[in-house]
């Protein structure tokens, strides 16, 4: 294994090798280190049934087949238990393997770890919905072989694993055997103390009735708690020389072998059909009738069929990217997983990793509904339908966890969950996110929106609509002290770095459109359908004056704006809080809550996603573009994006408020999260609300897509990287395209009568077969206006007062030159704004060797002493051209002056260019723990000026530092480039041209 390991590591997936097939994630080359992930990567499911993409012949310990309604039970233990925690969880537990199918050659039985792996590829078809692989090996004997495989798990079945298993001779002449099996055993993984995982391992399934012959061979399963019992049966058919040797049944193993005799060139074939039957499914589910369809048809037939519904399901979402064709490739991987995690029948959830591994036990969450239902309305609705009907199926369990929580009426829906119980020892984390209950209700309203669905609305949305808005008046009231404002008390919010708040903002927000869609709901079956809505109400025991208590709520709802800042408060607490001290951490991502203790991270200005920025995504509807460009600067700032949830959320806002550099990096950075493991935990299963929000970033960041008042609206702009781009929506049973270039956006329907909507805020009708052409939209980023009140101005120096940037590239240069390291101007522009320590890191890009912590400080001081030397002849004359009359100008309006330089050496440039004496406060750059684009300094300087940041303004001549002033709360005037410093509030040339009377108001 050890050999294979050398020789094979390193290998990556086809788009890093050569040409990239959109529509194939191809792997050459095995790597034992990555095999986990890779198992994830290349995983196949149905919604029901899920198989990883271990190998037939081979044995993995991070292996697995899991049945999404197959879990076992396991007790909560409490030192300290109060009223209403939950006693127990649930844990998605593996189920027999039937993937297996070993080799034997005469009395040797083929051991992988023994080979020589000549030659491995497998491929994942997107188009056609199958795993294909090929390996060349050489045995320890010094014979060749050639392994083919191809598996499908088919939409159409619900639980049917279809192999095509060929060993083709190269060299070899004597006896082969293929020992088909299914195994039991594998034990639900103790996953450690990562708490984004879950803890919980488990014994493995009780198994009985073993039984092997030459016609088939089954086992049966049952959990030891949860009382839950399965099926798994294989049968086969085989190719002509390969033959039926014995049977084997015992204890948690049932085998069947075929035996057949190899020459070169020669080859045989089985094709195994492994079924599960778990109870949930009729009569034509049962592994017998499956077992007979399957035999009858065969493999080719069976793939067939998947690579036809699989063909329809692309027709309907098909997505396309000019001139990046790894991105294409990566969407569609997304949306595959997507598809074939979901749950698809009514019965099972759709969990955080999907039916690809046991990360968080496999658990669903609020992402459910706010990530992945949401692509599943706008390109499978029926897939969207089954997802709601699972949380209509365990709204019993709703209503039980709201019991559990004192609340005499109505639904709470758990924070994770299989079965609908709570299974969340952590409440403030947990049971205390009563938003769960809104983003169900949002995806109630999507679906809704995009089907016009009334039966679902009368046989089961509305009744979830009713049950879990009647939470909100108990968890909030009418607050006097805030002239009657709604105000919702001791929740959490998306933010799970911030928990146990009041008001929290996301929660209001959600929660009031939550209302108002419960009172939609309620106006329109008693319209359309009084029948049923009386039967319903009858039932519960709801009436039309509680109904106007939510309008009331919703109305009132306390959604405030800090005057201050000019953003939407996270919650009642969060602004006074103290931002997050600690020094940015360097290397992998590790997210904070794996090193810090909670009550650390809730004392401090700091997220671990986006959470007001999710609101203004999900219902930003009727704010202004000011105020959103205002929350998400303040924001992104002390977010950690700890959570893979956060960076597409950024990345659609980002695009909204014209942030178009930063949307392409939150895109991307949610585009490959599972491709390129970006977390870390890729082993545990696929990230789906991160797969969901690269398709959301796709469609709702670049293509503006947005629903107000039940209408699709969009405002599609282009990234810098690709030439075109291309998607495909359902909407109200109608098909639209949308082809995006520099040209333009094409629309065009492909199905449906007539479809209205809105681009870039114009009405567009659609007929049938028609197109329409329309510009790009162009966002214009909301900027500050001029003058303004202010009481202090904050200055950076280099660029700003005077040009040390050729003083600083020349130290740099002779270090770089020094340790033979390329560096030139280009690389210098990446330096402007930049701190001494983080300079040197981008300059060490090119280094041949890695640095360690103190080289790195030897030669970040090596540097500082060359700059110093530099300096040494500075004087006035430096200065650039009106610096002093800025400086009198200000001071004799009243105005505070500050410095917010990266430079350490600030202080004793200051004194050499003669205008120390200017400054009321110059920031310790050595003091500063983060650097820009950070906001740190400019907030420092805020501080020791004691005037508030709104009513400072900030004069740089760096994006970054420009970035740095937005996200302090500050306006911010650029000088130099009006196009690099873009983002600025406003840009002048130089600083002689700075008329205090132009930004400052008398």
């Amino acid at each position: 294994m050890e050999e294979r390991r050398e020789q094979t590591a390193g290998v990556a997936t086809q788009e890093r090798q050569g040409p990239t097939d959109p529509w194939r994630l191809t792997q050459r080359g095995f790597d034992a280190a990555r095999a986990a992930r890779d198992e994830t990567l290349f995983a196949l499911a149905n919604g029901t049934l899920g198989v990883r993409g271990a190998l037939e012949e081979g044995d993995s310990a991070s292996d697995g087949t899991f049945l999404s309604s197959v879990y076992e039970q396991n007790p909560i233990h409490y030192h300290e238990r109060f009223p209403g925690f939950t006693r127990s969880t649930d844990t998605r537990v593996p189920v027999a393997e039937g993937k297996h199918i070993r080799l034997q050659f005469g009395d040797q039985p083929l051991r992988l770890s023994e080979t020589e792996w000549l030659e491995f590829e497998r491929t994942l078809d997107l188009e056609a919905g199958a795993l294909h692989r090929r390996l060349r090996l050489k045995t320890p004997q010094g014979h060749t072989l050639e392994i083919t495989a191809r598996r499908v798990v088919p939409l159409a079945e619900r639980a049917l694993l279809a192999i095509r298993f060929e060993v083709a001779s190269v060299d070899y002449t004597g006896p082969l055997a293929l020992c088909s099996s299914i195994e039991t055993g594998r034990q639900a993984i103790e996953q450690g103390d990562d708490p984004r995982i879950g803890v919980h391992g488990g014994k493995d399934l009780q198994v009985s009735d073993e039984h092997a012959d030459a016609d088939g061979a089954r086992l049966a399963q049952r959990t030891h708690h949860s009382d839950m019992a399965l099926v798994c049966a294989q049968q086969h058919r085989l190719s002509p020389g390969l033959i039926f040797e014995s049977a084997t049944a015992g204890v948690g193993r049932v085998e069947q072998r075929f035996v057949s005799t190899l020459t070169p060139s020669a080859s045989v074939v089985i094709e195994k059909f492994v079924v599960y039957d778990d109870g949930n499914g009729t009569a034509a589910d049962g592994v017998d009738a499956v077992l007979t369809r399957a035999q009858s048809a065969g493999f080719e037939a069976i793939a067939e069929a998947q690579a036809e519904a699989m063909r329809a399901f692309w027709q309907r979402a098909g997505l396309s990217v000019d001139g990046d064709p790894a991105a294409e490739l990566a969407l569609r991987f997304n949306l595959f997983h997507l598809l074939q995690s979901a749950g698809r029948d009514g019965i099972t959830g759709t969990a955080a990793k999907g039916i690809t591994g046991e990360g968080y036990e496999g658990h669903c969450f609020w992402d459910t509904e706010a990530f992945v239902l949401p692509v599943m309305a706008f390109t499978a609705p029926d897939v969207a339908r089954a997802m709601l009907m699972y949380r209509y199926r365990t709204l019993d369990g709703a209503r039980e966890t709201a019991r559990a929580m004192n609340h005499p009426r109505g639904a709470l829906y758990p924070w994770r969950t299989i079965a609908g119980r709570e299974c969340s020892a952590h409440y403030p984390s947990g049971s205390a996110a009563y938003h769960i209950n809104a983003a169900i209700a949002y995806g109630i309203g999507l679906y809704l929106d995009a089907s016009d669905d009334l039966d679902f609305l009368s046989e089961a949305g509305a009744e979830i609509l009713f049950e879990t808005a009647r939470i909100w008046p108990q968890a909030g009231h009418f607050n006097p002290r805030l002239g009657g404002a709604f105000c919702i008390h001791e929740v959490t919010g998306p933010d799970e770095y911030t928990t146990l708040v009041n008001n929290n903002w996301y929660t209001n927000r959600m929660a009031q459109r939550h209302l108002e869609r419960a009172v939609d709901a309620w106006s329109r079956l008693s319209a359309e359908r009084p029948q049923a809505l009386a039967a319903l109400a009858s039932r519960i025991g709801l009436d039309a004056d509680e109904v106007v208590l939510w309008q009331r709520a919703a109305d009132a709802m306390h959604l405030p704006v800090d005057e201050a800042l000019g953003i939407h408060p996270q919650d009642d607490d969060f602004l006074g809080k103290p931002r997050w001290p600690f020094p940015k951490r360097e290397g992998p991502h590790r997210p904070l809550l794996l090193d810090y203790h909670p009550l650390t991270l809730y004392r401090h200005q700091v997220c671990k996603q986006a959470d007001v920025v999710m609101a203004l995504v999900l219902a930003g509807d009727g704010i202004d573009a000011g105020s959103k460009r205002r929350d998400f600067d303040y924001y992104e700032a002390v977010t950690t994006h700890d959570s893979t949830l956060s960076a597409p959320v950024f990345g659609i806002l980002a695009s909204e408020v014209g942030q178009d550099e930063k949307a392409w990096r939150y895109f991307d950075a949610s585009l490959r999260v599972d491709l390129d493991d970006l977390h870390g935990n890729t082993d545990h299963g696929v990230h789906m609300a991160a797969m969901a929000g690269s398709w959301l970033g796709l469609v709702q960041g670049f293509g503006g897509l947005r629903v107000a008042d039940g209408r699709l609206a969009f405002a599609p702009t282009l990234p810098a990287a690709w030439t075109g781009y291309g998607f495909n929506l359902r909407w109200l049973g109608c098909a639209l395209r949308v082809d995006v270039d520099a040209r333009g956006v094409r629309y065009r329907l492909d199905e449906g009568d007539r479809l209205a909507f809105r681009h870039a805020g114009s009405e567009v009708v659609l007929t049938l077969g028609r197109e329409a052409v329309l510009p790009l939209a162009v966002p214009t980023p909301p900027k500050a206006t001029f003058p303004r009140v202010c009481d202090a101005l904050v200055f950076d120096l280099d660029g700003v007062l005077t040009d040390t940037a050729h003083t600083h590239y020349r130290a740099w240069k002779r270090l770089a030159d020094e340790i033979g390291v390329p560096f030139d101007l280009q690389v210098n522009e990446r330096l402007k704004g930049v701190d001494r320590m983080a300079s040197l890191e981008i300059i060490l890009e090119r280094a041949s060797r890695a640095y360690t912590p103190d080289e790195k400080r030897a030669l970040a001081d090596t540097k500082n002493g060359y700059y110093v030397q530099e300096i040494a002849s500075v004087g006035p004359q430096d200065l650039f051209d009106g610096v002093r009359e800025v400086l009198d100008a200000a001071r004799a309006a009243g105005l505070k002056l500050g410095l917010a330089s990266a430079s350490r050496n600030a202080p004793a440039l200051l004194d050499k260019l003669g205008i120390a004496d200017c400054f009321d406060y110059i920031a310790d750059a050595g003091r500063i723990v983060r650097a820009k684009p950070d906001p740190a300094i400019f907030l420092d300087v805020a501080a020791a000026l004691g005037v508030p940041a709104h009513r400072c303004i900030g004069v740089e001549d760096a994006a970054a530092g420009v970035e740095a002033i937005h996200a302090a709360g500050m306006a911010a005037i650029g000088i130099g480039d009006a196009r690099a410093l873009r983002h600025a509030d406003a840009v002048i040339p130089r600083i002689a041209d700075f008329d205090l009377r132009t930004f400052v108001s008398p």
